[in-house]
């Protein structure tokens, strides 16, 4: 196909420098369009080349263009609509370069625009700013100067150039409704992203929460503590549990109900999230009405100091339990265990915590007791 601008005496302004800049821009759009219609395979590469070129020397052009003008004193009321049409064109360009992937024929559309503007500007606002500028060299006003061109096109030059703005003006507003219809699906696009982003978050968060009481679930106590577990024995620092139970809590729904139940559950939870403080730290729901605390750089006397704060916090709600063996209102056991996690960390720690829970509820309940040495079994051949 062949798309190139055939450069011919008619678009020759007798200014040598705005001709010659002229040839330079055939060449480079006749470049451009080439490249458009290339099968090769760095394609995309060369007319990124072309592309920046061509650019760069259309604005060194406008700016020569208007300097020849500041020079000679061109009217102003030509000065502005040229100055206008090279600030539209290079806008237009950018935006039609910026939105060619999203085009049905990017060659056609741009090359189309790019020969169209060019043969409008040379031989409108172009010829015309010459015809000016001689007049002036002649000794003619500015003002008088630009009223003669004005007054002097022929009919065939008045209807070319009209047939040709026509074409250019119904070709930028093709440009604009694409770029603005491309915009708007952008934003619906990105819109429509941050919508499944935030329902992914949103389906990530009810996949680790308890849906009842609002707080960790059990799988993803799990999760973070092998998390918890692994970074505390790279750092070799000690890592606190706290495992909760609400004390007789069977006999709670027995006399008051499973929806009242429910509701002491909730006020036990947000009792015990109370008193931890720290991003890091996590209280899960473990079982029925089993919570558990993971406490990350927290020693012994750390996870202790926690484990009575939340029964202080629990008692102090004031929630009516009649049928406790422990108190007349709602308490919770918990015990409280710390070290530095090894291979086994996890099982360790929850069951240092769990036996020192075991001595609380010893202790009459409502209460919470620190382990300070977990008793392990002798590894399998070793001697006692």
């Amino acid at each position: 196909m062949d798309t190139s601008f055939a450069w011919d005496q008619h678009f020759v302004t007798d200014l040598d420098a705005v001709d010659e800049q002229h040839h330079a821009l055939v060449d480079l759009f006749n470049e451009l369009s080439q490249g458009l219609f290339s099968k090769r395979s760095d394609r995309e590469v060369v007319l990124a080349d072309t592309y920046a070129r061509l650019l760069s020397y259309t604005e060194h052009h406008f700016q020569e263009e208007e300097a020849l003008m500041a020079q000679y004193a061109v009217d102003p009321r030509h000065v502005e609509s040229h100055h206008s049409m090279h600030q539209q064109f290079v806008e237009q360009v950018i935006m039609l370069w910026a939105q060619r992937t999203t085009m049905t024929d990017p060659a056609t559309t741009l090359v189309g625009f790019l020969t169209s503007w060019l043969g409008l500007h040379i031989l409108g606002i172009d010829q015309s700013m010459a015809r000016q500028i001689k007049s002036i060299r002649q000794g003619m006003t500015p003002a008088a100067a630009y009223d003669k061109e004005r007054g002097n096109h022929d009919n065939g030059t008045q209807a070319l150039l009209k047939m040709i703005g026509k074409l250019y003006t119904a070709l930028s507003a093709q440009n604009a409704q694409l770029a603005l219809a491309n915009q708007t699906l952008e934003a619906r696009v990105a819109r429509r992203t941050r919508e499944l982003e935030a329902a992914n978050a949103r389906l990530k968060a009810y996949s680790c929460t308890d849906a009842l009481l609002g707080i960790a679930n059990r799988a993803h106590f799990n999760e973070r503590l092998e998390q918890v577990c692994a970074m505390a024995r790279r750092s070799v620092r000690p890592v606190g549990m706290v495992l909760v139970d609400v004390d007789d809590f069977k006999r709670y729904n027995d006399r008051y109900g499973h929806l009242q139940g429910d509701a002491c559950l909730q006020a036990v939870a947000q009792a015990i999230q109370g008193c931890v403080h720290r991003e890091t730290d996590l209280v899960a729901r473990y079982g029925g009405e089993e919570f558990a605390v993971i406490l990350p750089d927290t020693d012994l006397d750390g996870a202790y100091a926690v484990a009575q704060r939340m029964v202080e916090a629990v008692r102090a709600l004031g929630w009516v339990h009649e049928s406790s063996q422990a108190a007349q209102v709602v308490t919770i056991s918990a015990g409280a265990y710390s070290m530095v996690p090894t291979i086994a960390g996890a099982k360790l720690l929850l069951r240092g915590a769990d036996e020192a829970l075991y001595q609380a509820k010893g202790r009459g309940r409502n209460c919470a007791m620190r382990l300070q040495l977990l008793q392990t079994a002798p590894a399998e051949g070793s001697t006692p």
